[in-house]
C-alpha cells in the first residue's frame, strides 16, 4: 500500500509540473526574462528553501545542514544544479518549437533515461567504495529503456505531425513550430537536465540521518539543485534584460500584482514535482528498485501529463487518426513503465 501511496504522491507532483506553464499565459507586458527569473525566485529559491526547512528538527538549525556535511557533497550538487539550470534555459524554448507536450516529451524523457544512469555511473567514479553502480539492476535499466521506448513513439508521433500538417496548420498549433531546430534542442535540454538527478544524488546525505523523516531527506539537496540553477538563469536573464532592455518591465506597478501572483503559481507548480518526489521516496524505501527509478518515473509522468495538457491545448489538433494512435500508444507505454520494474 504505502509503494501505491508513494507512486500517486509522485503523479500529483507530475501533474502539476505539467500543469506549470498555463498560469504564464495569464502574465501581461513582461518579455520572456522578465517573467521566467521572476517565477524562479519562488521556484527554485524561495519554495525550495521553505522546503529544506522541513528536514531540519527541533534543536537544530538550517546551516547546520550544510556545515556539518561533507563540503565536497555540497558543492557538487550545486555545481550539478548549474549544469542543469542550462537545461532549465532551453526548455522553454524546446517547447516554443515544438509546443508543451511534445518539448516536454522529448526532453523530459531524455532526462529521464540520462538523470537515472548517469548518478550512480559519475558517483562511481568519486566513491567506488560504495558500489553505486549496484544500483543499476536489471528491473532500474529494464524500466529506464521502456521509459526511453515510450519517448521514442511520441517522438514518432511528433515527427508524423510534423509532415502530415501544412505550414499554416503548424502555426497555428504552435506557433514558432520547427520541428529539427526543437528536436536539437531538446535533446540538449535533456542531458543537461539529468544534471538534475546527479545533484540529488551528490546531496543525498545532506540530512540529519535518522532526526530527518524519510520523505524530507531529500529537500535539502533540492535547494541546492535548484540554488545552483537559479544562478545560470539569473546571468541569462540579466543578460537578456541589458541586451533587450527590458528593465523597465519590473517598473511596470499596473501589472505587478498580476505577473506576481501568476509567477507564484507557476513556481509552485514547477516546485510541487520535486516536494512530491521527496515525499513520495518517503514511501518507496521498501523497494530499492522504486527509489532508483523514482526520478525516472517523475519525468515519464510529466511527460504523460504534458501531452493530455497538449491535447487540451489543441496541439494535436488537424493530425491524422494514425498520429492520435501512436501518441496514445507512447503514452500507455510511458505508463506501463511506471510500474513494470516492481513486477519482475
Amino acid at each position: 500500500m504505502d509503494i501505491i501511496i508513494g507512486l500517486l504522491i509522485i503523479a500529483v507532483g507530475a501533474f502539476c509540473q505539467s500543469s506549470c506553464y498555463v498560469p504564464i499565459n495569464k502574465i501581461r507586458g513582461w518579455s520572456w526574462e522578465s517573467y521566467w527569473i521572476v517565477q524562479g525566485v519562488f521556484a527554485w529559491l524561495v519554495l525550495p528553501f521553505l522546503g529544506a526547512l522541513l528536514a531540519v528538527p527541533q534543536g537544530h538549525s538550517f546551516c547546520e545542514l550544510f556545515t556539518a556535511s561533507d563540503s565536497f557533497n555540497v558543492w557538487m550538487t550545486i555545481l550539478f544544479g548549474v549544469l542543469w539550470g542550462i537545461g532549465g534555459l532551453t526548455f522553454g524554448l524546446s517547447m516554443r518549437y515544438l509546443g508543451v507536450a511534445l518539448g516536454q516529451s522529448i526532453a523530459l524523457g531524455t532526462c529521464a533515461g540520462l538523470g537515472t544512469i548517469m548518478g550512480p555511473v559519475l558517483l562511481n567514479i568519486f566513491f567506488p567504495e560504495n558500489d553505486p553502480l549496484s544500483q543499476l539492476t536489471f528491473a532500474v535499466i529494464l524500466g529506464v529503456v521502456v521509459t526511453l521506448i515510450g519517448i521514442a513513439i511520441i517522438g514518432v508521433a511528433g515527427s508524423m505531425k510534423a509532415k502530415s500538417m501544412s505550414p499554416e496548420e503548424q502555426k497555428k498549433a504552435v506557433k514558432d513550430f520547427n520541428f529539427p531546430k526543437g528536436l536539437a534542442i531538446a535533446l540538449l535540454c535533456g542531458f543537461m537536465s539529468g544534471c538534475f538527478n546527479v545533484g540529488l544524488e551528490f546531496g543525498s546525505g545532506v540530512n540529519f540521518g535518522e532526526l530527518t523523516p524519510d520523505m524530507y531527506k531529500t529537500l535539502p539537496a533540492t535547494f541546492l539543485v535548484t540554488l545552483g540553477g537559479f544562478a545560470t538563469n539569473a546571468v541569462y536573464c540579466f543578460y537578456q534584460n541589458g541586451k533587450n532592455k527590458t528593465w523597465g518591465d519590473y517598473g511596470k506597478k499596473e501589472v505587478w500584482l498580476n505577473n506576481l501572483f501568476f509567477c507564484l503559481l507557476a513556481g509552485a507548480l514547477w516546485y510541487s514535482q520535486f516536494f512530491g518526489l521527496a515525499l513520495g521516496k518517503g514511501f518507496l524505501t521498501s523497494s530499492p528498485t522504486l527509489m532508483t527509478l523514482s526520478f525516472c518515473i517523475l519525468m515519464a509522468l510529466n511527460v504523460v501529463f504534458s501531452n493530455l495538457w497538449g491535447i487540451i491545448l489543441k496541439e494535436w489538433k488537424g493530425c491524422s487518426r494514425q498520429t492520435i494512435v501512436v501518441l496514445v500508444i507512447g503514452i500507455v507505454v510511458l505508463i506501463v513503465s511506471c510500474f513494470l520494474p516492481q513486477l519482475l
